[in-house]
């Protein structure tokens, strides 16, 4: 039987995948490592009854109008809420980190490791000082801008090469009133708006899990 084991014997390639290779000189049959089908969507803001309609909790806002959407319910696990669905073979995992705003590194991270999920496939959603209200900027990499929880998310990450989604909240307010201004409710002609953008917000996680992020940046960025 040692010429049969000799006929089909397998070898390592540079790319980790194995190679069936015969002696007949057929072409190679390769086995690729599946590519990751599960995402992490990740919504920041910070947990409390005082903070639930605030400009800083749009990303606990834009998942919970996901879950309502898909009839799922988050429950509470290791340093957050967390709940999940399926859509066309992927799977999206979504997250609100319930460890205040300013250590939201230690969820991201905790979850992507139990996962096993990947940077590239997490989405970051966050509010930004520095955008109109309602406008949408989704970016593969970039600095924290200044915000606590993005800084802290790259300090644990250790990198600042991952997915954000940042949604515009304005810069309508006086000198020395930021922080009243991002941890106040929104307006009433603003939560009238909220809701066509939310509608848009929830195309984009979806996007990115079926399309790519490349795809979704084209596709969303400026609407």
């Amino acid at each position: 039987m040692k010429w049969l084991n000799r006929l089909f014997k397998k070898k390592k390639t540079p790319d980790n995948s194995e190679e069936i290779k015969s002696e007949s000189h057929e072409h190679p049959i390769k086995q690729y490592n599946k590519v990751s089908k599960k995402f992490l969507i990740v919504g920041l803001g910070n947990i409390g009854a005082e903070y639930v309609n605030t400009r800083h909790n749009i990303g606990f806002k834009v998942l919970d109008y996901v879950a309502q959407k898909e009839s799922i319910t988050f429950e509470t696990a290791k340093l957050g809420t967390i709940t999940e669905y399926n859509i066309k073979g992927r799977k999206l995992i979504l997250l609100k980190p319930n460890t205040y705003m300013n250590l939201s590194g230690k969820a991201v991270q905790y979850w992507m490791e139990k996962e096993n999920i990947p940077k590239e496939n997490i989405l970051v959603i966050t509010d930004d000082l520095n955008l109109p209200f309602g406008t949408i900027r989704i970016k593969a990499k970039g600095s924290d801008g200044g915000h606590n929880g993005l800084k802290n998310i790259q300090l644990i990450l250790n990198t600042t090469e991952y997915p954000r989604f940042r949604f515009g909240i304005s810069d309508e307010f006086k000198k020395g009133q930021q922080v009243d201004y991002v941890l106040g409710e929104w307006h009433e002609a603003e939560k009238v708006k909220l809701m066509e953008r939310f509608v848009i917000a929830k195309e984009i996680i979806e996007s990115f899990a079926l399309a790519g992020l490349n795809n979704t940046m084209n596709s969303f960025n400026g609407k």
